[in-house]
């Protein structure tokens, strides 16, 4: 089993966050996340999230403080989830390594099928969106 470090983003804008869809290729195809991506060797969790979510979503976003950490095993791989506050800057996101994103409140978010690392997030946001 392998281990890896990513960041995942919540961007907010005006009482929203957004979520992707993986693409059904990739590992949890199809399951919903918080865009972001694996922290390369020598990025740290921000420089990683505005890295991938420009190239994910074509979006430019302030990262701001880290909300928590999510350590989550898969039967091949152990995931370490840094997950951070973001603000929305500029751009109009592009499906370019997505499948679909939606800007959701928290009423909604709980109405999709999040990737597992991803389930303490979406419960601690329900109480703070």
């Amino acid at each position: 089993m392998y281990k890896i470090k990513v960041a995942a983003a919540v961007i907010r804008n005006n009482g929203k966050v957004l979520i992707a869809q993986r693409p059904a290729s990739y590992h949890m195809g199809l399951k919903w996340e918080f865009p972001g991506g694996k922290i390369e060797p020598g990025e740290d969790a921000a420089a990683c999230l505005k890295r991938e979510i420009r190239e994910e979503l074509d979006l430019q976003i302030d990262v701001g403080q880290e909300i928590m950490v999510v350590k989550h095993e898969y039967p091949d791989r152990k995931v370490i989830l840094h997950c951070h506050w973001c603000n929305y800057v500029h751009g109009e996101a592009k499906t370019l390594e997505c499948q679909a994103f939606k800007w959701v409140t928290a009423g909604e978010i709980k109405h999709y099928d999040f990737a597992d690392a991803d389930r303490p997030v979406v419960d601690f946001l329900t109480g703070h969106i």
